[in-house]
């Protein structure tokens, strides 16, 4: 799972210095009906005769490549850009971060809890840790 945060300081190509940058996940634009091959295709279509174009059905990959648009968060610059990084099953913006096991585990030998207890409380976050001791 990639976790990423909504905010990264990085190279701004028109302010030529590292500015903070807003990231958000880029998306597909919604495809225009007038582009020429849509036009050409939906005149092909047309009429009798069913389906004139094949069809794509041997799909390979099971993830997308995940694109980031990081835009300049000063006033007068605005710029955008796009930063591609690797194929991930699940993507996260700007998600609370990873709490280390190291912690639950002393925790864990001081109130003399069992294995399977620690397995439970490594999924829960240091505030619910707290919560779950108490009870």
């Amino acid at each position: 799972m990639v976790n990423v945060p909504k905010t990264r300081r990085t190279y701004c190509k028109k302010c030529k210095k590292h500015q903070p940058h807003k990231v958000t996940q880029y998306k597909k634009g919604k495809d225009s009906l007038y582009a020429q091959g849509k036009r050409r295709y939906d005149r092909k279509q047309a009429g009798y005769g069913g389906q004139t174009k094949p069809i794509f059905r041997k799909k390979a990959k099971t993830t997308k490549k995940i694109v980031l648009r990081l835009e300049c968060v000063e006033a007068n610059c605005r710029s955008k850009r796009m930063l591609a990084i690797k194929r991930c099953k699940h993507f996260e913006l700007g998600g609370d971060k990873k709490r280390k096991v190291g912690i639950t585990c002393v925790v864990c030998n001081l109130y003399g809890l069992h294995v399977h207890s620690l397995r439970v409380l490594n999924r829960y976050h240091s505030e619910s840790l707290l919560v779950l001791l108490n009870l």
